[in-house]
């Protein structure tokens, strides 16, 4: 029997392996920073066995509330994921399964790999009307990359979206590649008005040094990208320096940062309400915007999320609040879970990529919906 992790995206330290129903795990913190809950690793062992799996020291992990009544997810094939049987105590999360097949993976939630990151990125730039732009090296050396979407004409809308930014939340990726499919499908009536009236810059994944090292939420140096937005650096954050420099040149009519949570079960949006330019026309165009989305997918909904930010007292280091303060735009964080959406429970495969990517196809009918209205 052997645990392995030593590949892309992968994290686990093994305490003790002696057998299939000792199996004592733990998760290592990201580099430099007191961050863990991401896990990525493989099971060599006799097939067909039942295997007791058990990762300690959760009571100190990033999101503790995370694991209560989180189910793990498996794979053999490595493009099929699905739930296998979990449990939490407080501190331990204990993994209850039967592989089918000597080689096994189990992971946090479906992992994106870098690969299949540059592939996103070199099949999208032969798509019509679509160019893709290295902007940067992060510190590992690794592009940070955007691709731009439609012509940048005088009068057309500009809409930005970003995911990624904590590499953990693998889900925001795979919302990105649904998103792409139906916004380069010349077919498609929805992606050619919008492509029409507006011009889109989408950053897959902001973090690939994280995502390689199996980070949950920061980059090479220990960094949280979602806290740099205020001040970035090429020494501390050179994703977010490179990004927003990028954004200086074209400005910004909308914005959405994709992301996943670690302990809600729903999918939902966090507006920019306590920004101090916000007013009556962002909250307006807010309200079309959610409304849209709930009306197109029965994935989506309003009543759970984080408490609203008070008047003025919106932390300004976080994308979303920062890109609306300085823009005056539309400007939305989008949450997925790590567990199942508790609105259409799936037993078998929880909130999955076959449903992050259809969401990102219905996020495009809810920008859709708003985008005409972005600059009245």
């Amino acid at each position: 029997m052997r645990i392995s992790s030593n590949f892309d995206g992968g994290n686990i330290r093994v305490i003790e392996a002696t057998s299939p129903d000792n199996i004592k795990l733990s998760i290592n913190k990201d580099n430099l920073s007191d961050f863990s809950q991401w896990f990525y690793f493989k099971l060599d062992s006799q097939p067909l066995t039942s295997h007791s799996i058990v990762i300690s020291d959760l009571k100190n992990s990033a999101y503790p509330d995370g694991w209560k009544d989180y189910q793990a997810v498996a794979s053999y094939d490595r493009e099929e994921w699905f739930r296998v049987d979990t449990t939490f105590d407080g501190d331990n999360l204990t993994i209850e399964h039967t592989p089918e097949y000597e080689h096994t993976y189990y992971a946090y939630f479906a992992p994106y790999s870098y690969e299949r990151h540059s592939d996103l990125l070199a099949s999208a730039q032969t798509a019509f009307d679509c160019k893709l732009e290295f902007l940067g090296e992060t510190l590992d050396g690794r592009d940070i990359s955007v691709l731009q979407i439609g012509q940048a004409d005088e009068g057309k809308m500009v809409v930005w979206i970003t995911a990624r930014q904590h590499p953990g939340e693998t889900m925001a990726e795979w919302l990105i590649e649904g998103l792409l499919e139906r916004l380069l499908d010349e077919d498609d009536g929805v992606a050619r008005r919008l492509l029409d009236k507006a011009v889109f810059y989408v950053v897959p994944n902001m973090n690939p040094d994280g995502s390689v090292r199996g980070h949950l939420r920061t980059n090479a140096v220990g960094t949280n990208l979602n806290r740099e937005w205020a001040e970035p650096s090429l020494q501390k954050s050179p994703e977010v320096f490179y990004v927003m420099e990028k954004m200086q040149q074209t400005g910004v009519d909308m914005y959405l940062d994709v992301h996943g949570d670690e302990a809600l079960p729903y999918n939902f949006v966090a507006g920019s309400e306590g920004v101090p330019s916000y007013d009556a026309r962002m909250e307006y165009l807010e309200n079309s915007f959610k409304q849209a989305l709930l009306l197109v997918s029965p994935e989506f909904q309003d009543e759970y999320g984080y408490p609203k930010d008070k008047p003025g007292e919106a932390n300004l280091t976080v994308a979303s609040n920062a890109v609306c303060q300085r823009y005056n735009c539309l400007s939305y964080t989008l949450e997925m879970p790590f567990k199942d959406n508790n609105l259409l429970p799936d037993p078998a495969f929880g909130w999955s990529p076959v449903r992050c990517k259809q969401l990102g196809e219905d996020v495009l009918v809810a920008i859709n919906s708003v985008v005409e209205q972005l600059r009245t």
